[in-house]
C-alpha cells in the first residue's frame, strides 16, 4: 500500500514539475500564436508552491524523488526573483520618485463606499514628485481635473491625462502627474481596446526623462465570475461548463491582446531617445510574454531595490504581482516600496531614483 501512494504522490510530482516548465515557456512563446502556456504562468505562484510542498515531503521522508522539484525551481529561480526578493528594504538618496497605482475608478462601481476620499487623502500624505494613476474615474468635465485632483494633492503639478468617455459626463483614463516641467506629451493607441498608454517628457534639472504609463489589457472577467460562481451553487453542470468555455476564452484573449500591445509600446520604447521609466498596471505576472517582452534591456525596480512578496493584486482573484516599474540603465533605483493600503485591488508602488552622471 505504502508503494502504491509513493508512486501516486510521485505520479503527480511529476505533473506538477512538468506544469512549473511549461509556465517557464510562458515568457517566450507568444500568445497571439499559442495561448497554453500562458494560462500555466498565470498560475506560477500557487505551482511553485506545490513544488516546495512536495520538496518538503520528500525530504522529511528521506526520498530521492526530492531532486525532481528541487532540479525543476533551479532552472527558473531568475522568475523566483522576480517575485520574492530578500534584504533590507532602505532608501538611499534620490533625485526623485515616483509612484504608480491602479485606482480602481475609485471603487465606485463594485462597492458603495467611495473611496476617493481615502485615496485622495492618501496622495496627499505621499506627495511622490512623479505620480502615475490608472482606472481614474472622473464624473464631471475633463478639464476640471487641475482643480479638482491636482491642486488639491500638490499645487505644483503638471498634469498629463488620457480619458475616453464613459456615458454623459462619465469618463475613464489614466494621467501622470509631475512636479517637474512637462515640455512634450503623447498617447499611443491600443486598437480596438480600452486600454491606454500615454508617454511624458519630463526636464529633471538638465536631464530629460519619458515616462510610460500604462494599462494594458485586462480579462475582464467580473461580471463572468459573479455567474460562474452562482452556476457552480446551482449545480447546473452544463451551465457550469458553458461558464468555464467562457472563462478559457476571455484569459485566452487577453493573453493576446496584451502580446499585441507589449509588441507596439516596446517599438515605442525603442524609438526614444531619451532615459525612459516604464510603470503602470501590465494584467500579467513576470512569468508571462508581455512583462519579458517590455522589460527587454530595462531593470525592474522591485527586483533590483525592493524585498518580500512583490504582490501587487488583492483582488478577488489570487494575489499576483501586475504592477511594475521599470526603467532605464541610465538611471538608478535607490528604493522601493509597496504600501499595503486598502483603497483598491491593488497596492501603490513608488520607486526613488537617481540620474547617472
Amino acid at each position: 500500500m505504502k508503494k502504491l501512494l509513493r508512486k501516486i504522490l510521485f505520479g503527480l510530482n511529476i505533473i506538477a514539475a512538468l506544469a512549473l516548465l511549461i509556465a517557464y515557456a510562458s515568457v517566450i512563446i507568444n500568445p497571439e500564436k499559442i495561448a497554453f502556456p500562458a494560462f500555466f504562468g498565470l498560475a506560477y505562484p500557487y505551482l511553485l508552491l506545490v513544488n516546495i510542498i512536495f520538496i518538503i515531503f520528500w525530504a522529511v521522508n528521506f526520498k530521492r524523488e526530492v531532486f525532481v522539484s528541487i532540479i525543476v525551481i533551479a532552472l527558473g529561480f531568475n522568475h523566483f526573483n522576480n517575485f520574492i526578493r530578500f534584504g533590507k528594504n532602505e532608501t538611499g538618496e534620490y533625485d526623485f520618485s515616483l509612484m504608480s497605482y491602479n485606482i480602481r475608478l475609485f471603487n465606485h462601481y463594485d462597492t458603495q463606499i467611495n473611496s476617493e476620499k481615502d485615496i485622495m487623502n492618501y496622495l496627499q500624505s505621499n506627495n511622490p514628485d512623479i505620480l502615475c494613476l490608472q482606472e481614474f474615474y472622473l464624473n464631471g468635465p475633463v478639464s476640471s481635473i487641475d482643480r479638482r485632483f491636482a491642486e488639491p494633492v500638490s499645487k505644483d503639478y503638471n498634469v498629463h491625462k488620457k480619458f475616453v468617455r464613459i456615458k454623459d459626463d462619465r469618463y475613464y483614463g489614466i494621467i501622470t502627474f509631475s512636479t517637474f516641467p512637462v515640455i512634450a506629451r503623447g498617447d499611443i493607441l491600443h486598437p480596438n481596446s480600452a486600454s491606454l498608454s500615454i508617454y511624458t517628457d519630463i526636464l529633471i534639472d538638465t536631464d530629460t526623462v519619458r515616462i510610460y504609463n500604462n494599462h494594458l489589457q485586462s480579462f475582464k472577467l467580473r461580471g463572468m465570475e459573479r455567474s460562474l460562481l452562482e452556476e457552480i451553487y446551482a449545480n447546473d453542470e452544463d451551465d457550469t461548463m458553458k461558464e468555464l468555455r467562457d472563462l478559457s476564452f476571455s484569459l485566452k484573449q487577453g493573453f493576446a491582446r496584451r502580446a499585441y500591445q507589449a509588441r507596439i509600446l516596446k517599438e515605442h520604447i525603442n524609438s526614444c531617445s531619451y532615459p525612459v521609466i516604464v510603470c503602470g498596471d501590465f494584467n500579467d505576472t513576470p512569468i508571462s510574454y508581455t512583462y519579458h517582452k517590455i522589460r527587454k534591456g530595462l531593470k525592474d525596480a522591485f527586483v533590483e531595490s525592493g524585498s518580500g512578496a512583490g504582490f501587487t493584486y488583492k483582488g478577488k482573484y489570487p494575489s499576483n504581482r501586475i504592477d511594475y516599474i521599470l526603467y532605464d540603465k541610465k538611471l538608478i533605483s535607490n528604493g522601493y516600496t509597496t504600501d499595503r493600503v486598502k483603497h483598491s485591488d491593488h497596492y501603490p508602488i513608488t520607486a526613488y531614483f537617481r540620474i547617472s552622471d
